[in-house]
């Protein structure tokens, strides 16, 4: 069984296309760019997640530093291409309640800016890379090219 899922391993960093790992950067930064708006706009995320009854004040609070270094900190590791399954593992949840329980339903999904297309967006990025992994270029795939190089 093991000697499969290294041989399913070996072939899709063979046949990874380029273009995939330049979406997951993208994916990075972009849960980065969250991460950052959500810090600086602490007081309106609060709110937001009050609004939506996800917990008391207390909980909320530490749910929202939660989730605001899973995303930055995410958002790094995933652009550089290292742990990204696992990342992607831990960030799906968040996005999973941003959609069906914060975004879709205010009933503004078809407003002009709505974060739900986004949310969404992410959230399909996020179950590809869970998939698919680190790719080529990623700080992993360097790391064992050095090392059986040596």
């Amino acid at each position: 069984m093991m000697n499969l899922l290294s041989k399913i391993q070996d072939w899709g960093d063979h046949h990874h296309p380029k273009w995939l790992d330049y979406l997951r950067i993208v994916l990075g930064i972009t849960l980065i760019w969250k991460g950052v708006a959500f810090a600086l706009n602490l007081h309106a995320f609060t709110v937001l997640m009050e609004d939506s009854g996800l917990g008391t004040a207390v909980s909320i609070s530490l749910i929202a530093h939660l989730i605001i270094a899973l995303h930055i900190i995410g958002g790094l590791l995933i652009a550089l291409g290292t742990h990204t399954r696992l990342f992607c593992l831990l960030i799906i949840p968040i996005l999973m309640v941003a959609v069906f329980y914060v975004n879709f339903p205010q009933q503004q999904i078809f407003r002009p800016y709505s974060e739900f297309w986004l949310s969404c967006l992410v959230l399909a990025g996020l179950i590809c890379f869970l998939i698919e992994g680190d790719g080529v270029l990623s700080i992993e795939t360097v790391g064992k090219s050095v090392a059986s190089e040596s």
